[in-house]
């Protein structure tokens, strides 16, 4: 069934193994609410950090880093310059709020602010994301992994997604940190050795990496000009800037976790370790895939025309033709821990937010601990099975996967900008909110989908590039809350 050599399935089947147990291991005691959406608020910084670092991580970046790389530059790599000021402003302003309210829902100050719409608004938002940010990497980590194994691609989607509900489901967020502090290591060990391999591969020696490198200029940021209509540097930094505050602000995958810690000091030391940490590491994914472009340069005679034509491809074909045995094994189960990283954290806050929000918001607010516990793991089980089938879906229509992605960025658009007016403005009130977020969606809408216009409709497509959707939409919603709220002033309007 694997075209893998043995001693490299041994390796994946022990990691596999590995992380079930050590996620049962260490959840055993989940048996309460506070301990599976909290872990006790007992963990160290240091774990936090990690698990931090592991969510910004998918299975995705390990390959498509390299990949975007290897065919063009390090213009990407911008994203990753703009983490540092997020962290910061997570460290000033939205960890001490999120510690300060105590709320495990990172939307329940919505409703204290704009009222019960804001906050059911931003969950389903979230919830709708997190299904398809579940499909989507499962499918392509199936997509990516099934030439590097010979398994299918169904079997993959189904392997994987029953190993993370299972760890999941019984360990709850004790386990989700624990298992990401392990993933993180593996993916982190898997990325550098790939680094010395191709390094040490080199006909004339390490050096000549940065020669071949330096001469097609694969170490540039890209363009400094000023264009909106291209990923020019400053397009990138602009989305990185947006996207980060949103995973540091909004993000119930990481709010979640700041509650984890004994104390606001060590939240705020997990923030500053998973973001420092996450930004060599990228710089080492984007190094592979220049390595990789000098590597495949000096040696063209190793790289299939076909293989060579599709840049995400040349990873994959990379670590199994020319790492040597056992190290396959260790990078493949790097691929799938940074899978199991993500996933987790998407089955565990959306369950979370299901029992929060909704359950005891709407239906039951005294419900009992053995109630509230069943309401977790059922909505784990039901996450979890939910996003495999949303990747198995994809198999059959890969046209939905630019559509999901497109969605999760309109859905996320709308909560940072929602979030932000709540927090800078003392004056903003329900309708300015409503209208702020009404003429958001619909501007983050337009720039969405205008671009595929034709006929009558091209002249009003979009000139903007891509990246800044998310940056012009959360805009709108701030500003034109801001002004609704400045001058339609409405007695009994929210000012605190």
């Amino acid at each position: 069934m694997s075209a893998l050599p043995t001693i490299d399935l041994a390796v994946l089947v022990l990691y596999l193994v590995g992380t079930v147990a050590l996620g049962l291991w260490v959840g055993r005691k989940s048996r309460s609410t506070e301990e599976f959406m909290a872990a006790g608020r007992r963990i160290p910084a240091w774990a936090v950090g990690l698990s931090i670092f592991g969510t910004y991580v998918s299975s995705i970046s390990f390959l498509a880093l390299p990949g975007k790389a290897y065919a063009t530059n390090w213009n990407a790599f911008t994203f990753s310059l703009a983490i540092p000021f997020a962290a910061w402003v997570a460290t000033k302003w939205f960890v001490p709020f999120y510690r300060a309210a105590g709320a495990i829902s990172s939307y329940e100050h919505l409703e204290h602010r704009f009222g019960p719409w804001a906050r059911t608004y931003a969950v389903l938002c979230f919830l709708l994301t997190q299904l398809a940010r579940m499909g989507t990497i499962l499918y392509l980590l199936a997509l990516a992994l099934s030439p590097l194994t010979g398994w299918s691609v169904p079997w993959l989607i189904v392997v994987t997604g029953v190993i993370v509900i299972v760890y999941t489901l019984f360990g709850g967020m004790e386990a989700v940190i624990w298992t990401d502090v392990m993933q993180s290591i593996v993916f982190i060990v898997g990325a550098l050795a790939c680094v010395v391999v191709i390094l040490l591969g080199m006909p004339q020696g390490p050096g000549q990496v940065f020669q071949i490198a330096g001469e097609h200029r694969k170490f540039s940021l890209g363009s400094f000009d000023l264009a909106l209509n291209q990923p020019t540097f400053w397009v990138v930094l602009l989305y990185g800037v947006s996207m980060n505050l949103q995973n540091f602000g909004i993000d119930q995958n990481h709010v979640q976790r700041y509650q984890t810690t004994k104390t606001v000091a060590a939240a705020k030391r997990s923030v500053w370790l998973g973001a420092l940490l996450y930004l060599p590491i990228s710089a080492v994914f984007f190094f592979i895939g220049t390595g990789l472009f000098a590597f495949y340069t000096a040696r063209p005679e190793l790289l299939p025309a076909d293989v060579a034509a599709k840049p995400d491809a040349v990873f994959p074909h990379f670590i199994v033709k020319q790492l040597p045995v056992g190290l396959t094994g260790l990078v493949i189960a790097a691929v799938f821990a940074a899978a199991q990283s993500t996933l987790s954290s998407s089955i565990n806050c959306s369950a979370t937010l299901v029992l929060c929000d909704f359950y005891k918001r709407h239906f039951r607010p005294q419900a009992t601990e053995r109630e509230a516990m069943r309401v977790l793991w059922a909505t784990s089980l039901v996450v979890g099975l939910l996003g495999t089938g949303m990747a198995l879906a994809m198999m059959r229509i890969q046209s939905a996967l630019d559509a999901w992605w497109s969605l999760a960025g309109m859905f996320s658009g709308g909560m940072l900008g929602l979030f932000l007016l709540g927090r800078i403005s003392r004056r903003a009130h329900n309708a300015g909110a409503a209208t702020g977020v009404l003429l958001g969606v619909l501007l983050i809408c337009w720039m969405t989908f205008s671009p595929k216009w034709s006929g009558a409709l091209a002249a009003w497509r979009s000139p903007f590039h891509s990246f800044l959707i998310t940056v012009f939409g959360t805009l709108a919603i701030l500003l034109v809350g801001l002004l609704v709220s400045r001058f339609c002033r409405r007695p009994g309007a929210t000012t605190n």
